[in-house]
């Protein structure tokens, strides 16, 4: 039961930031302040969606883009919570992330991996979950996915994930070699405004299982592999967009294998503090359960 209520206690406490947030983007926005507004001046959903691990960019993986809709002179900042549901598991994701300028990105998210009865036929207990904290510093290196229209140059950013797991013993048993462990990636977006397509490349270099939910390196593998991630978006109109995405993961537990994820997605931005996506998500084997896929759901609030 405190478990529960802490995790109640998180959620209500990233819808009270989320609601600062958007008082402050109003605040910003209608001038009241006195001053010129410092905030939200990107094209609406350029700046991204929040990531299953805190950055902007897709569900599935980070983008090159900074999040929130600050340019160069401003500050952005958003709060998110994502569900994902398979046949046999259920992940809660939330977190928020400030952008700095159009420079620097720092994000936090909290992923609450729960077992259901899957964790019964381990031995673990039914609903024995898991809980990872995840911080990411991300920086753009050069170019803008937006103003860079005449150019072929895409925006790249370099960036880092700091992940722990608070199931030390669980995961070493499964044979992870640790419970902790960074991700790093590098990202190249580039926004065809003319033909309302966003196309993004990423690298990551990283030891993780399942996100770092079953821990970092493993029996098979314990060093950095290079993983592609992918994705696509179309702009139906200044409000909709649909679009695909693709991660490879590693595969480094024999007890486990671990297959590559893929999903598809829709995402509706009635205006620049709130954004919802929906998407169909392929997860593949995750522990004993294959095939497993689902409904991935998501709302970010912020400027």
């Amino acid at each position: 039961m405190h478990k529960h209520r802490m995790s109640r206690a998180i959620a209500l406490g990233g819808l009270a930031l989320a609601g600062a947030l958007v008082s402050l983007a109003a605040a910003a926005d209608d001038g009241s302040s006195g001053a010129p507004a410092n905030v939200s001046g990107k094209l609406l959903l350029t700046g991204g969606v929040s990531e299953i691990g805190g950055a902007a960019g897709g569900g599935l993986t980070p983008w090159a883009v900074i999040g929130g809709y600050g340019t160069n002179d401003q500050i952005g900042a958003n709060a998110f919570y994502t569900r994902v549901n398979t046949q046999d598991y259920h992940l809660d994701d939330a977190g928020v992330m400030v952008g700095l300028y159009n420079r620097v990105e720092v994000s936090f998210a909290q992923q609450r991996f729960d077992t259901e009865k899957v964790g019964g036929l381990l031995g673990l207990g039914n609903g024995f979950t898991f809980k990872q904290n995840v911080i990411g510093v991300k920086v753009r290196l050069f170019g803008d996915a937006v103003l860079d229209q005449d150019s072929w140059m895409p925006q790249v950013s370099v960036g880092m994930q700091y992940k722990k797991n608070n199931q030390d013993a669980v995961v070493k048993y499964v044979g992870a070699k640790r419970s902790q462990g960074t991700d790093y990636y590098i990202s190249a977006t580039k926004l065809f405004l003319s033909q309302s397509l966003l196309l993004d490349a990423t690298v990551r270099f990283t030891k993780a299982n399942q996100l770092g939910i079953l821990g970092f390196g493993g029996d098979k593998n314990n060093s950095y592999q290079a993983e592609f991630e992918g994705s696509a978006a179309y702009l139906l109109s200044r409000n909709w967009a649909i679009g695909a995405e693709y991660r490879q993961k590693p595969d480094n537990l024999g007890i486990a294998r671990e297959d590559n994820w893929y999903d598809a997605f829709v995402a509706w931005a009635p205006t620049k503090h709130v954004s919802l996506t929906l998407a169909y998500a392929n997860l593949g084997n995750i522990v004993i359960k294959d095939n497993q896929h689902g409904l991935y759901a998501s709302v970010q609030v912020g400027f």
